[in-house]
Parts: structure tokens; C-alpha cells; sequence
């Protein structure tokens, strides 16, 4: 069936803010500009604001939930399931995994390349389904064990394609590079925990998915927020990346952004795509199905790719382009993108069909709600 123009409109919208959001952040960290004092210009290293900035498009989408449901509502017919009424601490686990995570990436978005950033978080299904299993009590079929392990050989390709680019490259050091390789596995593993305490304990409540984004974001916005100021005294030398080696110096942040405002379009650009990116993500999932979602959310890692070697910002790499495919094909057949292929042959029909997998919607909610984190998935 051909798809309408809204739909076209929102896969598109989802694609390109999608990218846009590590692109624009990304771009904030390639900035050099004077701070506060009269020191040297130096780059924008800024991982902490910039999360909180995210968090604050997710925010925003509380207020994207009561524009539709005001708009829902002068309709004859309501069609618009606000959800019951819940506690909104029931987020807030979730939201500081959310936080932590988000962090972690931002911070290893400064120490490797946007594509590898947004390949390496493929990781994500690893632990998801591992974790599914131990504490959900979900069993995978044997598609997803297979896709759990093409992941994983897909992981080291891309690792290795970073080894061998970081000895030909000064933009960044070896030592970063795996790092922050190191970091972003890491975030997956507590990306992973945020998806399982959100399916044990927050779906069951029928929260509106924009009301569950917006929800955590505000948690994430909070706190991260009062957490820079303890930050701005943590000495933690050159990893800090800012002249007072502290672990985040806001104000250092606001002084960069005043001398160079192509930096703030940057992070606003983060906010701004975070917010549509969910609002996108939701309407796919809606309007058009979950499985085109996840699609689309594999495909801007190639745009991202694409357009990061279109402006200079790394160097072609025949092995990371084997790795982005294997990881593609890791993907699709965890979240089973094979079935409806394998589905044209009689006798894989007949074996799918014996098959225990989880449901579409089952699989959607373990995914997580389409955030960078995939945050964003941030």
C-alpha cells in the first residue's frame, strides 16, 4: 500500500532529525573559542550542557502532548488516549539511567567520530535482549540470538576500523578513540537497564508516549542541572577538556557560546531535532507501523555517515562500512525485518510459524520510545 503524504512527511521528519541530532552535536564539539578569562581559545568541551540541553527537547514534548490534546479535544469525536493518571516518580529510575547514559555519550562524542558513534550504539540490542531474558523472563527465538551475535561481530569491525583509522588521523588521539568507543558500549549497557525498568514498571501505567518522554526528561533536566554545580569543582585534569580541568565548567560553556554563536545554533539545534525526533519516532510507530520505524532509525546512521564524510569531518573507511552493514543485518534480524522475506518461502513459513517470538508491540516497547539513545538516543 502507497503511503500518504503525511506519512512520507513524518518518515522523513524522523530520518532527518534523527540525524541531525548527533550531527548537531557533534559540530558543537568541533567549535574552539575564548572563555570566561583571557585564556587561549580552546574547544567547546561541553558534554554535561549539552545533555542538559537534550533533556530539555525531551522536556518540551510534555508541552507537544497537551498542544494534541487540546487540538484532540475541540474535535466532535475525540480520538486522543490521554492515559491514566500516574505517579511521576515512577520515571524517575528510568530518567537518571537516561541521564547517565546520555552523559556517557556526549562525553565519548568528543573523543571519536559521529559515525562510529551512532554505530557503535547498535549495541543496544545486545544488552536489551540479555537482559529481557534475565529479568523479564522473555525468551528470544533463534533469529535474535543469531542477530545478538551478528551485533557483536559487527561491534569489533567497527572497533578495529576505528584502530586503524586513529593511527593515520590527528583530529583524534588512539587512546581517545577507544575510549570513547569504551564509553558509548558502556551507555548501551545502561541504556539497556533504563529499557527494562520502563517495561517492568512505567508501561504498565498507559502513559501517552510523549507524556512518558517529556516525564523523564524533566527528571533528566532537573537534576543534571543542580549536578553542575558540584561538577564545576570536581578537578579531574585533562579529562575535564576545559582550561580549569574540572569535570564541567558551565560557566565556561555560556562564555564559548557568547564569543562564538554558531555554537548555540548548534546546541539549539540539538534541542530542537531531540523534541521532533520523538514526536517523528511516535507518529511512525502510529501511523505507519514499528518495524518502518525501526528502519528508518537504522538508516541515519548512513546519513550521518554520509554527510560526516561529506564535509571533511573523517576519512573513508572500507572496514567501517563492512561493519555498518553486518550491524544493519544484526539489527533486522533481532527485530525480525527478515520474516517478511523469509515469509515467500513455504517450508520458512512453515518453521516461522512454530516459532515463540515477542510481539510487534512487545518488541516496540523494549526498544524504547525513539529517543538519542538511541538518547537517542539523544
Amino acid at each position: 500500500m502507497a503511503w500518504t503524504k503525511y506519512q512520507l512527511f513524518l518518515a522523513g521528519l524522523m530520518l532527518t532529525t534523527g540525524s541531525l541530532n548527533t550531527l548537531s552535536a557533534k559540530w558543537a564539539d568541533m567549535f574552539s573559542a575564548k572563555g570566561c578569562h583571557d585564556d587561549a581559545e580552546h574547544q567547546f568541551s561541553h558534554p554535561f550542557v549539552q545533555a542538559v540541553g537534550m533533556f530539555l527537547g525531551e522536556l518540551s514534548c510534555i508541552v507537544v502532548f497537551y498542544i494534541l490534546l487540546c487540538h484532540d479535544r475541540r474535535r466532535p469525536e475525540p480520538t486522543m488516549n490521554p492515559g491514566q493518571s500516574f505517579n511521576p516518580l515512577v520515571f524517575l529510575p528510568p530518567a537518571m539511567c537516561d541521564m547517565l547514559a546520555t552523559s556517557l555519550m556526549y562525553v565519548a562524542l568528543n573523543m571519536t567520530s559521529a559515525s562510529s558513534f551512532q554505530m557503535l550504539r547498535g549495541a543496544v540490542i545486545i544488552f536489551t535482549g540479555l537482559l529481557s531474558v534475565a529479568f523479564l523472563g522473555r525468551r528470544l527465538a533463534p533469529s535474535q540470538w543469531f542477530g545478538i551475535l551478528t551485533t557483536i561481530v559487527g561491534l569489533v569491525i567497527v572497533g578495529l576500523a576505528d584502530f586503524f583509522s586513529g593511527n593515520k588521523q590527528d583530529t583524534h588521539k588512539l587512546s581517545d578513540i577507544i575510549t570513547g568507543d569504551l564509553l558509548i558500549i558502556l551507555a548501551q549497557v545502561i541504556v539497556s537497564v533504563q529499557m527494562v525498568l520502563e517495561e517492568k514498571f512505567v508501561y504498565k501505567h498507559d502513559v501517552h508516549p510523549l507524556r512518558a518522554v517529556g516525564t523523564e526528561g524533566f527528571f533528566g533536566f532537573f537534576v543534571l542541572s543542580l549536578l553542575l554545580i558540584p561538577m564545576y569543582f570536581i578537578h579531574v585534569g585533562d579529562f575535564g577538556g576545559n582550561p580549569r580541568q574540572v569535570l564541567e565548567d558551565a560557566l565556561d560553556a555560556f562564555c564559548q557560546i557568547g564569543n562564538e554563536p554558531l555554537i548555540l545554533l548548534a546546541l539549539l539545534g540539538n534541542t530542537v531535532s531531540i523534541a521532533f525526533f520523538n514526536f517523528a519516532g511516535i507518529s511512525v510507530t502510529k501511523e505507519i507501523s514499528a518495524t518502518t520505524r525501526m528502519v528508518l532509525d537504522s538508516l541515519r546512521t548512513l546519513v550521518i555517515w554520509a554527510v560526516s564524510l561529506a564535509l571533511g569531518w573523517e576519512q573513508f573507511q572500507g572496514l567501517q562500512v563492512l561493519g555498518f552493514v553486518v550491524l544493519l543485518v544484526g539489527t533486522a534480524l533481532y527485530n525480525g525485518l527478515h520474516r517478511p522475506l523469509l515469509a515467500r518461502i513455504p517450508w520458512c513459513a512453515a518453521r516461522m510459524n512454530t516459532e515463540e517470538e515477542d510481539s510487534p508491540e512487545e518488541r516496540e516497547r523494549l526498544l524504547g520510545d525513539g529517543r538519542v539513545q538511541t538518547g537517542d538516543e539523544g
